[in-house]
């Protein structure tokens, strides 16, 4: 793993990032790691997003036969949370 040095951070950033850690209670350097995470998810989300729509540019996409986004998403979600009924459906 790498580490990083941040220099010359303002006294009110940093206090203001320690208010925030502790408030989530976190240590500052946990709550940095987050941000920074986070912030490296976004952009990994960006190129993705970048990439779907050169595609579709191209003409690319789904073709007829691809299952429905939102019934997908619904049974995704269901076997996440435990194999319950579907929102609004009955077994």
């Amino acid at each position: 793993m790498a580490v990083l040095t941040i220099r010359d951070v303002p006294d009110h950033v940093k206090d203001a990032l320690t208010a925030e850690a502790k408030k989530n209670g976190q240590s500052l350097q946990a709550f940095l790691l987050a941000v920074l995470e986070r912030q490296a998810n976004f952009s990994r989300n960006r190129q993705l997003l970048a990439e779907v729509e050169r595609d579709l540019a191209r003409g690319g996409g789904a073709e007829a036969d691809a299952p429905d986004a939102a019934e997908v998403l619904r049974q995704a979600r269901n076997e996440r949370d435990g194999g319950g009924h579907p929102r609004g459906g009955v077994a």
